[in-house]
């Protein structure tokens, strides 16, 4: 097929006597779904072919995307991901579907695909979570982005032009997260294009600016020229003691000698100090000379494998080619090795408790703590949480031994040993395994027995990114002093309670009960005090061409409640125009409604709200029935309030 273009969907076209590669049974079940879930048949129209096709085609590729460990994600593989899903979606749209409905197309590819592809039977569950969640994000994203597109179409039409500002198109897109090609597609329909060159100026513009902000980052720090130095005689033999003080660099330039203060570069023809690497910081200790000494601040190794130290010159002087005595800390070092095994057994309870597709994306092993970045589409639940920390106490408990080998990578994939996806491995690597628990290729220490890390606690779980999470965990005596602190606040809140540390949960639910009845009673009393006010403002609203139109600042705490007062004014007058507006705090929320008539009388909230929003200095939008924004300064809400009141009238004229 290489040469001729003749693969798969196109020899079963022609076995199967088909017109296209799409109605074979390699497509056409998947698109027999997506037809009876819009009521749209195949072979009507060329506008509901495409849809489909493209349904089917994006279906497929999505399952297997997902199934392969691929996250939906604004880079690399994961936006191929993101951008065929939403397309999917939007396509459904066009056809009528309203209803989420990617999981619905996942499961017919996978019954399709399950006879050649049986791991995506036991990927199925994970995979619908993930198309499903995304297909939820972009719902939103979405109905949000079509109604202020639909405004700059409505608005670029209206001055008769065909180039939708790339600048307002970037806006939608950094702002809402609508994607630019989604823009760019929609737009080509209505026979308008979108200027991408003020799209890209937009972003470049962007990205200057972001760049500006990380300005402010450490320096790298330089070594001096190493080519002379004979890499054969270097060694990390892992030895306290003498060895020789071979090259002192500051700002990438060889020193003869570096006085108190300097802060420098060093390598030494043994170095005991473990480099960073594996998510594992460097190593720290002291090197001390006839005349000074360098307190080790951090450990790196170059490209070419030799490893240096960076760290400053204290009390006198340090001079290159010198006899020096090296010390490591090794209880910083202990407490590393305890977090660094603790990373590798966390990652092994992980995909026990979620599954294999779990893959790393990061770690940070420090002496304090650890942290593991991992794929998963959402947050971990308190109970899956429990059980990845009973997994590695439960190890923990049971002492196992934990072994280094060196051998060929081959042999080691073998073992079934895990690789970080991305990372370069020379031919012979290093297997860190913890028993049949754990076994991983690492360049980092550990401990000895399991035993050591004493016992595990995860201190913190959250997500980073589009289908990244993160774990932060304690070890060894971190692990301890933070059960002493629960201890002392559970005692603490035992005494504030009146209560002994048995009984605070019922204390608790008690006050919790009686502080639910005072919410609610309060809650009735101002809901009955703002329906008042209301009801004397709709003895006064001003009807034009039979719309009643009404505007008022009230006294609500929340959107909800400020919704739940516009419902009662439309209840009350039942052809009318509302806005609504009330200060949260040091912010202000409006909302807009219209009833059906008002609406056919030219009225549009979504417009209303989003001028009126711009007064308090917000921003915000909606259907031509419902809108809603927020605001900045609450000093001008009645303005906006009495702006809005205006721009209805003003619809009616």
């Amino acid at each position: 097929n290489i040469d001729t273009g003749a693969g798969l969907e196109r020899l079963a076209a022609v076995l199967q006597h088909k017109k296209n590669n799409f109605e074979t049974d390699l497509f056409f079940p998947i698109i027999e779904e997506a037809s009876t879930l819009s009521g749209v048949s195949y072979g009507k129209s060329a506008q509901g072919d495409v849809a489909l096709k493209v349904i089917s085609d994006h279906a497929r590729a999505i399952t297997n995307m997902i199934a392969d460990g691929i996250l939906p994600s604004n880079e690399g593989r994961g936006y191929v991901l993101r951008r065929i899903l939403r397309r999917a979606v939007r396509f459904g749209k066009l056809l009528g579907i309203q209803d989420p409905f990617m999981g619905h197309m996942i499961d017919v590819v996978i019954d399709m695909m399950k006879p050649a592809y049986p791991e995506l039977l036991d990927k199925q569950a994970y995979i619908k979570k993930v198309a499903g969640m995304e297909e939820e994000r972009f719902q939103t994203t979405l109905n949000a982005g079509i109604d202020l597109l639909s405004e700059m179409i409505e608005d670029t039409q209206k001055h008769n032009e065909k180039n939708i500002s790339g600048e307002r198109v970037f806006k939608l897109y950094d702002t809402y997260g609508f994607p630019w090609e989604l823009t760019q597609e929609i737009a080509a329909e209505k026979g308008l294009s979108v200027d991408k060159a003020g799209f890209e100026a937009a972003m470049a513009e962007q990205k200057e600016r972001a760049r500006a902000a990380r300005a402010k980052v450490s320096a790298k720090v330089a070594t001096p020229d190493t080519t002379k130095l004979d890499i054969s005689s270097l060694s990390t033999i892992d030895e306290d003691g003498t060895t020789k003080l071979l090259l002192v660099g500051k700002d990438g330039k060889e020193l003869a000698s570096a006085a108190d203060g300097t802060e420098i570069t060093a390598i030494l023809l043994n170095t005991p100090f473990h480099a960073e690497g594996g998510g594992q910081i460097g190593d720290t200790g002291i090197i001390t000379g006839a005349e000074g000494s360098i307190i080790v601040e951090n450990t790196k190794k170059l490209p070419d494998g030799i490893t240096y130290i960076i760290g400053e010159v204290k009390e006198g002087i340090i001079r290159a080619g010198e006899e020096v005595n090296v010390v490591v800390d090794r209880d910083r070092r202990e407490k590393l090795a305890r977090n660094h095994t603790g990373t590798h057994m966390l990652q092994a309870a992980l995909r026990r408790v979620l599954g294999d597709q779990v893959n790393q994306a990061g770690s940070l092993v420090l002496p304090d703590r650890l942290r593991f970045d991992f794929t998963w589409p959402e947050a971990l639940s308190a109970k899956q949480i429990r059980e990845v920390e009973d997994i590695v106490n439960a190890e923990i408990i049971k002492n196992t031994s934990v072994s280094i080998n060196e051998m060929p990578i081959d042999e080691a994939k073998n073992l079934g040993a895990m690789a970080l996806f991305g990372e370069k491995y020379g031919d012979i690597v290093r297997v860190v395994s913890v028993g049949e628990f754990s076994k991983e290729l690492c360049g980092g220490t550990h401990v000895s027995n399991t035993g050591e890390l004493g016992s595990f606690r995860i201190i913190g779980e959250s997500g980073i990114g589009s289908g990244v999470r993160r774990i932060e965990a304690v070890t060894g005596w971190a692990a301890y002093e933070m059960m002493q602190e629960d201890r002392k606040l559970i005692n603490s809140a035992a005494d504030a309670l009146k209560s002994n540390s048995t009984g605070i949960l019922e204390r608790i639910e008690k006050l919790q009960a009686e502080l639910k009845d005072a919410e609610h009673e309060l809650s009735a009393l101002k809901k009955n005090k703002v329906q008042d006010e209301l009801k004397e403002l709709i003895q006064n609203a001003e009807v034009k061409n039979g719309v009643s139109i009404l505007g008022a600042v009230v006294h609500v705490d929340n959107m909800d409640e400020l919704r739940e007062a516009a419902d009662f004014v439309k209840a009350k007058l039942p052809v009318s125009a509302v806005i609504l507006g009330t200060a949260a705090g040091d912010k202000v929320n409006l909302v807009g409604m219209a009833s059906p008539d008002a609406v056919k009388a030219g009225i549009h909230m979504g417009k209303v709200i989003s001028q009126a929003a711009k007064i308090c200095g917000g921003g915000g939008g909606g259907k031509p029935a419902n809108a809603q924004a927020g605001g900045k300064d609450v000093s001008k809400l009645a303005d906006a309030v009495a702006q809005g009141v205006k721009i209805i009238s003003g619809m009616l004229d």
